[in-house]
């Protein structure tokens, strides 16, 4: 990727200008650490995940996200609802399909929302295979496979629906149609905390939905997380403060932090 640093810098700072609204419809487990996520970074949040509601809101949003990681029936309603809005009406959204594959009720509405184009899909490299039909998932949250592994999944989705599809690991691939894009760096700690990889779904939207492309965007945030979470792993004493750091450091994240993390262009 040509020139990423400034496409880097001039997505984050467009976040921090418009101060895009954030729809989430996500895990229950994350909700706090995702709504301070999207705060530090300059983002507005709101948890809209009920039926009636979460279709006009998506309409307004500048971005939704659809977490699958603790599926209610009213949230999968929500989801439906959500997506179809957001089809309509141009909404930027994310699809993150949690834990798909051996549990079939998340894997049967990924399936139906994929179907519907979402702007990003994002996901571990197991998740990203069982949502293209080429695997049978991890172990719950945890993937079972590497991210060379589910990049022909990642081309296939995005063939089929449109999407930009977002592969997480201990380096990112980013896949669109004409390259894939690698995002090297980032602290292991991410990995020993709930609801890095929920939360960086929402900021994927913010950042798409007011980037110059939504590529640009989901670069950027990639970068961010990346380089945030090696600060924060230098200034923290275990996992508990490690959260506490990761919230400051995209508070005060600086420009020249994009420096961190290598982007390859391929």
């Amino acid at each position: 990727m040509e020139n990423f640093h400034t496409q880097c810098v001039d997505a984050l700072h467009a976040v921090r200008t418009h101060h895009p609204l954030v729809g989430a419809i996500t895990n229950s487990v994350v909700t706090n650490f995702t709504a301070n996520a999207l705060l530090a970074i300059g983002a507005a949040p709101a948890m809209v995940d009920i039926p009636g509601e979460s279709g006009p809101f998506a309409a307004i949003a500048n971005a939704v996200l659809i977490n699958l990681g603790t599926p209610t029936p009213t949230q999968c309603e929500a989801a439906l609802e959500s997506a179809t809005s957001a089809k309509e009406a141009g909404t930027c959204w994310v699809l993150d399909p949690v834990a798909i594959g051996p549990l079939p009720v998340r894997t049967q509405l990924a399936h139906q929302l994929v179907a519907l184009g979402p702007s990003i899909v994002r996901g571990n490299p197991s998740e990203i295979i069982a949502l293209a039909g080429l695997g049978e998932g991890g172990r719950g949250v945890d993937s079972a496979d590497a991210v060379d592994a589910a990049i022909d999944a990642a081309r296939r989705i995005n063939s089929e629906y449109g999407s930009l599809v977002a592969v997480s690991g201990k380096s990112d691939a980013i896949v669109s149609a004409d390259a894939i894009v690698r995002v090297e760096g980032g602290s292991d700690m991410l990995t020993r905390i709930t609801g890095a990889g929920c939360s960086l779904g929402a900021l994927a939207g913010a950042f798409a939905s007011v980037a110059r492309t939504q590529l640009d965007g989901l670069v950027a945030v990639h970068a961010l997380y990346a380089a945030a979470s090696e600060i924060a792993a230098e200034r923290a004493r275990g996992t508990g403060t490690f959260q506490m750091e990761f919230l400051d450091a995209l508070d005060n994240f600086r420009d020249e932090d994009f420096e961190r993390v290598t982007i390859i262009a391929q």
